[in-house]
């Protein structure tokens, strides 16, 4: 899927939303907790009830990795139930080089089928390029997050600014914005303007909407260019709506609350 195919999928669906699949298994519903594979039945279950209102879906790997075995089994299961149309995010923050970075890009890629990977820039061009081998396949970069300790480096002087700012400006030559994201966090939306000027043609995707605080109508003004330019990510909001066996109901509920946010946002910017 490249930049021009994603904004259509924006277009059609109305919507820029990509759902977050942190999926705790100390958190589902308990009426799940019978199923041989409790995990890939709720990620399921929030897929199908979620799909027609995103554009993407993004497996936060940690919440899988923890569980061993059991939980890569889960995670490829529920990549592989994602409808094609849907772009498929693995939330790795993988961050390495040579002959690593290569298996990562194979493992993550080949073997696992995600359109998409979050790295970690701070290594150098050696620790990206490498994924840039496969065809339609994207790196997301992380430039902006909204965490407390981003202050302790992300904010710091440089020649021609803030360090969040050359990451931007040496990346964005590593590859096109037809494979290469940024992340930047929602509650740092008044600094998005910033990062447009660096990179006012690539899609951001912006964490943070909802339980963390971000707004999305300050995203949405301060991000947005002539082709969208942005996935926006909610999380808990929507997977963990209800405990109880509505649980995949709530989810849409929720989900088509922020859709419906979205849809006006384009039709606004007449996209």
């Amino acid at each position: 899927m490249n930049h021009l195919q994603l904004f259509k999928n924006i277009q059609k669906k109305r919507s820029f939303l990509c759902i977050g699949l942190d999926t705790d298994l100390a958190k589902i519903p308990p009426h799940l907790l019978g199923y041989q594979d409790p995990v890939h039945e709720f990620n399921k279950r929030i897929i199908d009830a979620t799909h027609d209102l995103c554009v993407a879906y993004k497996p936060n790997t940690a919440f899988y990795e923890a569980r061993g075995f059991e939980g890569w089994l889960s995670l490829e299961k529920t990549v592989n139930h994602i409808p094609k149309d849907v772009f498929k995010l693995a939330d790795a923050k993988r961050g390495d080089i040579g002959n690593t970075t290569r298996m990562y890009a194979r493992g993550f890629f080949d073997q696992m089928n995600f359109d998409a990977i979050t790295l970690s820039p701070y290594m150098g061009s050696d620790s990206v390029l490498p994924y840039f081998q496969y065809k339609e396949r994207w790196v997301v970069l992380l430039a902006l997050t909204s965490n407390e300790g981003a202050a302790d480096f992300q904010f710091l002087k440089t020649e021609n600014g803030q360090l969040f700012e050359e990451v931007l400006r040496q990346s964005k030559e590593w590859g096109t914005v037809d494979n290469t994201m940024f992340v930047v966090g929602a509650t740092k939306a008044s600094l998005m303007k910033k990062v447009r000027k660096i990179v006012p043609n690539h899609f951001l995707l912006v964490p943070g909407v909802g339980a963390q605080g971000g707004s999305l109508t300050e995203v949405a003004k301060n991000g947005l260019n002539d082709k969208c330019g942005l996935l926006v990510n909610s999380s808990r909001g929507i997977i963990y709506a209800s405990q109880g066996e509505d649980f995949a109901e709530a989810a849409r509920a929720e989900t088509l609350i922020i859709q419906q946010q979205m849809e006006v946002i384009l039709d606004e910017a007449g996209l």
